[in-house]
């Protein structure tokens, strides 16, 4: 029985075919697959079909990889694709590509190329004509957003945050004085000092959903605020990777106008003087003004004085 006889008979079976996936063509081509974030119950049916029937798995870590495939009972043997041999083993696998193999890219957890490797050998697949198919699933950020309640259509993904002091910190200003929706990817040894920075940043009211160990048996979604921020994640425990929710600004309330021009020279002196992060604090301790407000206000004016 050769390759296409034994897929065949796999699509054919009483599931599968509910699903009409043996009704369904498998070109070659570069398919990214979407694999569980924590229950394994979670993959696809499509997804298990496309592993089974690839000529090639290119994946984040084979050691994380092989145990999913060999529950599943997926004989394919991993090829690794990660951060630091992205550039070479998109080389290896463009070649395949030309031979018209299938190759499926996962990654440890979740969706290739969102906060993981993959973009680099998906962009070059396109680039040298090759077809790409997605085959989704789940994902950390969707999985947060979808329980996070959050009411608005425009959403920034800011991903795992730099390791350098100042280029994180200036991420974190950007995406609190823009106001917007944003989310955030964070280890368990790191989020402290993630919520200190951003309760330091935020409007004390901003709301938060702190998301951890999503799909897994310890599960937590808890909302809370930037001021309470560093309480509810001590209250989670260091145990698994935090996905963190902010929501968006909300409107000033009445009465809560701009400052007047005294009081927009008394701000310029004090941003003169301290970082624009610490003058907006001041300056909403002092006025009742939200800080993201003042903040935003800070930059605007900045940027209006370079041009």
């Amino acid at each position: 029985m050769d390759d296409s006889d034994s897929r065949d008979k796999w699509a054919s079976q009483p599931l599968m075919a509910t699903a009409g996936l043996d009704r369904q063509q498998l070109p070659r081509a570069l398919y990214v697959v979407a694999t569980p974030i924590g229950n394994a119950a979670d993959i696809t049916l499509r997804a298990l079909w496309v592993l089974r029937s690839a000529d090639c798995i290119a994946a984040e870590d084979t050691r994380v990889t092989a145990p999913l495939l060999k529950r599943y009972g997926i004989m394919t043997r991993p090829i690794a694709l990660h951060r630091h041999n992205e550039r070479a083993a998109t080389d290896k696998i463009l070649a395949r590509l030309a031979q018209d193999e299938r190759v499926a890219l996962v990654s440890d957890a979740g969706t290739p190329g969102i906060s993981d490797p993959g973009a680099v050998l998906v962009k070059a697949a396109l680039s040298a004509g090759h077809r790409v198919v997605p085959v989704p699933g789940p994902s950390s950020l969707t999985a947060a957003l979808s329980a996070a309640g959050v009411q608005t259509t425009s959403i920034r993904l800011l991903g795992f945050l730099p390791p350098r002091v100042q280029a994180r910190r200036r991420l974190l200003q950007e995406a609190a004085a823009d106001g917007g929706a944003f989310v955030l990817f964070e280890a368990p040894h790191r989020i402290a000092q993630t919520a200190s920075e951003l309760e330091a940043l935020l409007h004390p009211e901003r709301r938060i959903v702190l998301a951890r160990e999503l799909t897994k048996i310890f599960e937590a979604i808890v909302q809370t605020t930037a001021s309470e921020l560093a309480r509810a994640v001590a209250g989670q425990g260091e145990r698994g990777e935090f996905v963190v929710v902010v929501d968006a600004a909300q409107q000033p309330r009445a009465g809560m106008v701009g400052l007047d021009e005294a009081g927009r020279r008394w701000l310029q002196a004090l941003v003169e003087e301290v970082p624009a992060a610490r003058a907006a604090a001041i300056a909403a301790k002092a006025t009742g003004l939200a800080r993201d407000a003042v903040y935003r206000s800070l930059l605007e004016q900045r940027r209006q004085q370079q041009v």
